[in-house]
């Protein structure tokens, strides 16, 4: 699970970086968060304090490109794409530039 994790939410990028059972969350709507990974009873979790959207996520899912966590507290479920070397997935979408 350790790794950049992105995604979108409401239109704001979303980053949830994992590693050796530290986590970190970052948006650019100005949240940051800082927590924990662990298991509880074979399920993986992600625990983040000072956050308001997401507290407690349970890892549904994880391979190579996808992680896909519930967040308890009604925002339910994100999936996020792997980032490899410092650079962002294809396919993430982009703010028009307009003319």
């Amino acid at each position: 699970m350790d790794g950049s994790w992105l995604t979108t939410a409401d239109g704001k990028m979303v980053v949830l970086i994992v590693n050796g059972g530290q986590a970190g969350l970052f948006s650019t709507d100005g949240t940051t968060c800082t927590g924990t990974t662990g298991e509880r009873g074979g399920t993986r979790l992600v625990r983040l304090t000072r956050c308001k959207a997401r507290t407690t996520g349970t890892v549904d899912s994880v391979n190579k490109t996808t992680l896909k966590v519930t967040w308890e507290g009604g925002l339910g479920t994100e999936t996020y794409t792997r980032a490899q070397g410092g650079t962002l997935p294809s396919g993430l979408p982009t703010a028009s530039l307009g003319s």
